[in-house]
């Protein structure tokens, strides 16, 4: 083991011991999630997780200031940081949660230097050592159940051992239903419910209004996810909402639209390696920001990056659609994010400022995202290989953002810029959409501003162009310049012209104040596209009516939270005989 000088060992301690106080107050705040639930203390929930994920930038910048005090040297000095880096090494080389612990090393450093010097000598680029690849049989992070005795008692031994303190408002009713959805699923190799074999995570997973019990079913060597959404009614009884058993129904609840989830993950990488055996498709990151660690997940995904850039060899290119007025947006084809750059200055009529645009994005962060916003990464000093750029992309992001950038031989430094998940912009979707595609993309599009105005969020520009299409269908917001909570909207309906001249102004006549919203004018946001507009005034009318939107408030402000959930309502099963309680 390498000698390290006494300095650089009290500053890596010290480090250390902040992030295992972060990540025992991270728990405590997360432990509190069962009884919030149980008590149905759904302000208190989202208030919960504002908390927590302001928790680490705060404990990040109390960590640097002891930093400061436990040495006399210039903490400026890459040496210190070097030397420290490496005594951090062998620190947390037996540390079950290095990963993390690592990450939280590179926050420190970078709260130093304002996210500059990022190199592998003095953070953790690349991690200090490989992943933990014992088998999961070694973990206690699950409980294994038999259908050897059938899926009723199956199904009841694993509603029992969750141990709610309160009881189930009807779990007969609720095994009934859980057990005849699941024969009747277009599960292939589960004919024999003998041999079925189910791991159920011990730990639950709390998030708006629901707590998610969530496993797999193994039979006929097939994995298949087994999600049992539960609901409080609100009248001390507990019930299963649904059952969802294939991964695109585990990849919506676990979607980047959604806030994270609260869930007792003491070694948070065995359930990151649990929940991809259910859901391959996504990105360690993304599962990562799901349990609440979406600083790791930052991490993650850079790294992600770095190794696509080795085995990949196209170009970022501008990316597709309507250019925005705010934001420079850029892709590479063969990776699925965008990469967004806050222009140096905005185009007519936009009137926000940088500063507003970030605060939006912050707000978007906090927000419940009620599965219809995008979550959004925020990196300073993304570092990419310029022979990697487009002739195109870079003569736009020099126009449009020089502040942003540092441009060399070698790299392309932009300062700050924020990444999402690539969609399909709604208006090219249309474009190439049949007619019941259009439809079905209408209902989406009102459905999420309904979602979103529900959950106290008014997107403001509602353009076809601001929304994007998942691989799954939905239809979500991520153009944030311009939102603002639904409550400081003053929703009005346009006044009868008096006069002739009146009637005929191209302006208006009538006074208008900076937080006036007119909903009749929402039809605006479909010009072109009269089929779009005949198939959304259908089915969501109703957004024209100001009216509607007043009525929401009246809801919010008297402290009423909306319900969503990440599946379809028809999926949730019947509630016949939910008024007797079940011990």
């Amino acid at each position: 083991m390498t000698n390290h000088s006494p300095t650089t060992r009290r500053i890596a301690k010290t480090i250390l011991n902040g992030f295992d106080a972060y990540f025992a107050d991270f728990q405590n705040i997360t432990l509190g999630a069962k009884a919030r639930f149980e008590r149905a203390a759904w302000h208190e929930v989202h208030q919960a997780n504002r908390e927590r994920i302001d928790l680490y930038k705060t404990k990040v910048n109390q960590v640097l200031k002891l930093v400061h005090s436990v040495t006399s040297k210039d903490t400026g000095q890459l040496d210190l940081w070097r030397e420290a880096r490496a005594a951090y090494a062998q620190l947390i080389a037996n540390h079950s949660n290095y990963e993390i612990a690592e990450t939280f090393f590179n926050s420190v450093f970078c709260s130093q230097f304002q996210h500059d010097n990022i190199h592998d000598n003095y953070i953790f680029v690349k991690p200090s050592r490989a992943p933990d690849d014992k088998p999961l049989r070694d973990y206690s992070i699950y409980i294994s159940y038999s259908g050897r005795d059938g899926l009723e008692y199956m199904i009841e031994d694993i509603l029992n051992d969750y141990g709610f303190s309160v009881p189930w408002e009807n779990q007969q009713r609720d095994i009934k239903n859980i057990c005849a959805a699941l024969r009747k699923a277009p599960l292939s190799g589960l004919e024999n419910e003998k041999q079925l074999r189910v791991d159920m995570l011990e730990s639950v997973f709390y998030r708006n209004k629901a707590a998610y019990l969530v496993g797999r079913m193994m039979f006929g060597g097939e994995v298949v996810p087994l999600i049992l959404p539960c609901l409080n009614n609100g009248r001390g009884g507990i019930f299963v909402d649904t059952v969802l058993y294939n991964q695109d129904a585990a990849s919506i609840v676990f979607s980047f639209t959604r806030s994270y989830f609260m869930v007792d993950a003491p070694i948070p990488s065995r359930f990151v390696r649990f929940l991809s055996t259910i859901m391959p498709l996504k990105e360690r990151s993304e599962l990562y920001n799901s349990i609440g660690f979406h600083k790791h997940g930052k991490t993650e995904f850079y790294r992600h990056v770095l190794a696509h850039m080795k085995v990949s060899n196209d170009k970022f290119v501008i990316a597709p659609g309507i250019k925005g007025m705010v934001m420079s947006v850029f892709t590479l084809p063969s990776y699925p994010v965008v990469f967004k750059v806050i222009k140096d200055k905005f185009d007519r009529p936009k009137t926000v400022t940088e500063e507003i645009v970030k605060e939006k994005y912050k707000f978007v962060s906090r927000s419940d995202r009620v599965g219809r916003m995008a979550d959004t990464q925020e990196y300073t000093n993304f570092i990419f290989y310029r022979n990697r750029f487009s002739d195109e992309l870079l003569e736009e992001l020099k126009q449009l953002a020089p502040s942003k950038l540092h441009i060399d031989d070698k790299w392309v430094i932009i300062k700050h810029l924020y990444v999402e998940r690539r969609m399909e912009p709604l208006n090219l979707y249309l474009q190439g959409a049949s007619a019941e595609e259009v439809r079905e993309a209408m209902e989406e599009y009102g459905n999420a501003i309904k979602q979103l105005a529900a959950a106290n969020i008014f997107p403001g520009d509602m353009l076809l162009k601001n929304f994007g299409v998942t691989r799954h269908g939905r239809v979500v917001f991520y153009d944030y310049d311009e939102l603002c909570p639904l409550t400081e909207c003053n929703f009005r309906k346009i006044p009868e012209p008096q006069t002739a001249e009146q009637e005929l102004s191209d302006k208006p006549w009538y006074t208008v104040d900076e937080m006036d919203v007119f909903p009749e004018e929402f039809r605006l946001f479909f010009s072109g596209n009269p089929e779009a507009r005949k198939a959304f005034e259908e089915q969501h009318s109703d957004l024209y009516d100001y009216r509607y939107w007043q009525r929401l408030q009246e809801r919010i402000r008297a402290g009423h939270i909306e319900s969503a959930f990440p599946y379809r309502r028809k999926w949730r099963f019947k509630r016949s005989g939910s008024g007797a309680l079940q011990k």
